[in-house]
């Protein structure tokens, strides 16, 4: 019966962990994340669920007659922030996943 004791401990630390996992990824999803183009022309931002807040486009970014790179800065500002979202998400949640067995 000795080997109980260290089992419940374990799911003692397990459930201790999984408590926050949970709190760090809640943090993660209300964080504010901002992704920029070129000079600041397009700004756009998301939180951690990766969903669109806001978006700002100065008006040297609006061309009627080139609406191509007004696109192209989108894009541009939604991969930057997505790409910040990502890395966040490493750093945070890495740190549960990193040491799990590949199956």
């Amino acid at each position: 019966m000795r080997g109980m004791g260290n089992m419940q401990g374990m799911m003692k630390q397990m459930q201790k962990m999984q408590k926050q996992m949970k709190k760090d990824q809640t943090a993660l999803e209300e964080r504010e994340f901002i992704g920029k183009a070129s000079e600041e022309l397009v700004t756009v931002k998301f939180n951690g669920k990766k969903e669109l807040q806001d978006i700002k486009i100065k008006p040297a970014a609006v061309d009627p007659d080139d609406i191509e790179m007004l696109q192209d800065l989108i894009i541009m500002a939604v991969n930057d922030a997505m790409k910040t979202i990502d890395t966040a998400t490493q750093q945070t949640m890495g740190k549960y996943t990193n040491n799990l067995p590949k199956f």
